[in-house]
């Protein structure tokens, strides 16, 4: 069944519960039809019986004469009137023998019975019979007074054969209209898996059809469309990542084969090989920082980056941090600070939070100026690890960006790095649940900061 198309599967689907429903209402029909013809026949035998006990109860009155009036029809009709001894006195057509048992009759003395016979003498068809007391001067006899059930059969049979036959029509005619609609409704899906086949990723900005039915394929269709931008802007992003990195790659390795090429051509003494090697080293060195924040990069925007996740300190982390720079700040004559309640903690990697803090602090002493201060506070739950300087901010226009990967300024804030520090800061603080921020402060100088989750006081 699986195999089958879904036009297919959907209209037999529809056909199966039309069968159900047209099964049911068939069978309702027929026995509320049978229910009211059985009312209907009831409440015909009373007023028949009525109209006979009003002629019995009148000395001159007889059913034999009864059957020549409308009040008994011949064939079809009958009445029978039997006394105290069970001896039929009267009758309206030769029925010599009563039609009721003498336990019968004895409590139809007492109130009036309805009663089904499959056959009745001189019919030879079922049959349905009521009878009732009635009092003739002052003799207590039971009329019986019965009509043939044929015409309730034959109106049953009737109805059960026009069911039959306009049922199976009705559902052939109900799931061909359940075959078309499917496939109008799979024509718009069949178009956009058309659609879907023909885009690649060499073609920008191709987006399926979006059909204008306002109803849930509308809603796919648009839902799909979003879903293909978003996806474009990641590969167009990826390819841009792609040739950056590469860019950034080309000149480390550059320069690293023509300090080789130097050092094995041309050196000429012990010392000019020995400036070569440590000029190549330096560059191998820049290329597995490079190769580790790229790495460090994608991993993130796979969600994967590793955390080895611990209660910390802030106050250490930040004079850890601190400690490291302490001799740079030192050899250029400025300030570092480190500013932190001694009792506040985090839960974070402390590695990685050392790395990004270092990323922060070292563009604060390679591009701003004045004390750098490393600072932690608490807000709305979160720990925040600032790092600001008092130099003259970031240039206009680059705080939207600043955290993209390879993006680097070109006013005051602008050195040789391959502009992946802050975004390293950014791939850490998601990593830990919370985000990065920059700003100019309003008294000079960045600052730039990490927000994480699950800060407290110890």
């Amino acid at each position: 069944m699986s195999r089958l198309p879904i036009r297919v599967r959907l209209a037999a689907a529809f056909a199966a519960a039309m069968a159900v429903v047209l099964a049911g209402t068939g069978v309702f029909l027929y026995e509320r039809l049978g229910a009211d013809l059985a009312r209907s026949l009831d409440q015909d035998l009373r007023l028949r019986a009525q109209d006979l006990g009003a002629l019995v109860r009148d000395r001159n009155g007889s059913l034999a004469a009864a059957a020549r009036s409308r009040l008994v029809e011949r064939g079809e009709s009958f009445a029978q009137l039997v006394d105290g001894r069970d001896r039929v006195v009267d009758a309206s057509s030769p029925l010599s023998r009563p039609l009721l048992s003498a336990r019968d009759l004895g409590t139809a003395r007492q109130r009036e019975l309805f009663f089904d016979r499959p056959r009745v003498p001189g019919l030879d068809e079922p049959a349905r019979l009521l009878a009732v007391p009635v009092t003739r001067g002052r003799r207590s006899l039971v009329l019986v007074v019965g009509t043939t059930r044929e015409n309730r059969a034959e109106a049953l049979r009737s109805l059960r054969t026009e069911l039959l036959i306009a049922g199976p029509l009705a559902l052939l005619l109900a799931t061909g209209a359940g075959y078309v609609l499917a496939g109008g409704g799979l024509r718009s899906v069949e178009a956009m898996r058309r659609r879907a086949a023909a885009i690649t990723g060499e073609r920008s900005g191709a987006r399926l059809p979006i059909p204008r039915s306002g109803d849930e394929l509308e809603l796919l269709a648009t839902t799909l469309n979003e879903m293909l931008a978003r996806l474009e802007q990641t590969l167009e992003r990826e390819r841009s990542f792609v040739a950056d990195a590469g860019h950034e790659l080309r000149t480390p390795l550059s320069l690293l084969r023509a300090e080789l090429d130097f050092a094995l051509h041309h050196a000429e003494s012990e010392e000019e090989l020995r400036r070569a090697v440590l000029a190549a080293s330096e560059e191998t060195d820049r290329l597995v920082q490079l190769a580790g924040d790229l790495l460090l990069i994608a991993s993130a925007d796979g969600g994967k980056v590793d955390l080895r996740r611990e209660q910390i300190s802030a106050h250490e982390l930040l004079t850890s941090v601190g400690n490291r720079f302490a001799w740079r700040a030192q050899e250029a004559g400025r300030a570092l600070t480190v500013d932190a309640p001694a009792g506040l903690e985090l839960e974070g990697d402390r590695l990685r939070l050392e790395q990004a803090l270092g990323n922060l602090v070292e563009n604060a002493l390679r591009h701003g100026d004045g004390a750098v201060v490393l600072e932690a506070r608490v807000r709305e739950a979160a720990v925040e690890l600032h790092v600001r300087d008092e130099g003259r901010g970031f240039p206009p226009g680059f705080l939207d960006s600043a955290f993209e990967r390879f993006s680097r300024p070109s006013g005051s804030r602008s050195g040789g790095g391959a502009g992946l520090g802050l975004a390293i800061v950014a791939a850490i603080a998601r990593a830990h649940g919370g985000r990065a921020n920059a700003l100019n402060d309003s008294k000079g100088g960045a600052d730039v900061w990490i927000a994480t989750s699950g800060g407290r006081p110890s």
